[in-house]
């Protein structure tokens, strides 16, 4: 809903035993709990057969953007560096964060400012970021770590324990996003907050 408002075209939704994908400017894989997140969060799902369509639209320059178990899905099919691992406190977090844009040099962040803070929705278990120190070395040197945790007003920072307060994302061409908090929850006035919108409407910009 959050693409479809920001767009102004419709979206269509790929089942995961699909093995093409319509024409595409696009490749939004959304959260939720795919599998019931047995195993590994995002494991089985990123066996499915619509993973090798999105690995060749991904390979051609998609965007693509990973939310939630999206990007659990994004990580465990390859498509990003590192893993998403139960939350340091081994429950289930879900309220509103505080975390600082850390680069607007991306088709997803290009509506924000770097150093911005945004308060984005979080829902998720499995939500600790881990990489190995020369990938999170790597990740930093080159300016791809798209989101971060921050401490809110009540002192509250990151909520998973994920290394480096990471919070999302990109690949080494810049055009595939993860991330754990939920902007398409915080992309209309009924939410309660917009902070989120900038992200889908930066990609207007580059699908228009």
């Amino acid at each position: 809903m959050a693409l479809s408002h920001a767009t102004g075209r419709p979206t269509h939704m790929v089942w995961h035993r699909d093995t093409e994908l319509p024409p595409t400017d696009l490749i939004a894989i959304p959260g939720g709990f795919s599998y019931g997140d047995y195993l590994r969060s995002g494991a089985m799902a990123a066996q499915s057969p619509i993973m090798g369509a999105i690995r060749a639209a991904v390979a051609k320059g998609v965007p693509t953007v990973g939310i939630c178990n999206g990007f659990q899905i994004l990580t465990e099919a390859g498509l990003l560096p590192g893993a998403l691992m139960r939350n340091a406190g081994l429950t289930f977090v879900s309220r509103t964060v505080s975390m600082r844009v850390e680069t607007s040099n991306s088709p997803f962040t290009r509506g924000y400012n770097a150093g911005q803070t945004v308060r984005i929705p979080i829902q998720h278990h499995d939500g600790c970021y881990f990489a190995d120190p020369d990938t999170l070395k790597r990740l930093e040197d080159e300016d791809r770590v798209a989101f971060r945790y921050i401490a809110d007003q009540d002192g509250r920072g990151n909520p998973n324990g994920s290394l480096n307060d990471i919070a999302g994302i990109l690949s080494e061409n810049r055009r595939v996003l993860g991330m754990m908090p939920h902007p398409e929850r915080a992309s209309e006035p009924e939410h309660g907050n917009t902070d989120g919108r900038a992200l889908f409407e930066g990609l207007v910009q580059i699908l228009s």
